[in-house]
């Protein structure tokens, strides 16, 4: 993530993650303030045993599309909604990129992050059976959460 105060949006892509048993690494790295951690990380994630990035960032939101830049992995980016344009600013500085360096944009916010997590489990999942059968259960258990008829609130 770009900032700490971007966790707690990409803290629920963590938190999926963990109903996932699916290991991961929470960082900071500013492409602004610190480019030479994001240089150094980004050309070293594949090396190091990364299968995929989630890169959240608000604002000028450039770390998802310089991570991509630099990594030949795949990189899920998730807007951080901001203060000023309530996360639009976000959303069009990670999915205007230019052909050749692609970031796979999810939503601005929580179901951003949250939805980067399920991605990236379904990106992994594509090797790993166990992971597979693991998110075959999320998902069941996401849809049978889903009430068939309406209630009223009292009961």
């Amino acid at each position: 993530m770009g900032s700490q105060s971007d966790w707690e949006t990409m803290k629920n892509a963590a938190d999926t993650l963990d109903a996932l048993d699916i290991e991961y690494e929470a960082r900071i790295i500013s492409a602004h303030r610190t480019p030479d951690r994001l240089y150094d990380f980004a050309n070293g994630a594949k090396d190091e045993g990364f299968k995929v990035i989630i890169a959240g960032a608000g604002g000028a939101a450039h770390l998802p599309g310089m991570t991509a830049a630099m990594t030949p992995l795949p990189v899920f980016g998730v807007p951080v909604q901001s203060k000023t344009m309530s996360g639009q600013d976000s959303l069009y500085s990670i999915v205007q990129m230019p052909a050749g360096i692609p970031v796979g944009t999810l939503a601005i916010g929580k179901a951003g992050a949250i939805n980067a997590a399920l991605l990236a489990a379904a990106v992994l999942a594509l090797g790993d059976e166990d992971l597979a059968d693991r998110l075959d259960a999320w998902r069941a258990r996401q849809s049978a959460a889903v009430a068939e008829y309406p209630m009223d609130s009292a009961q």
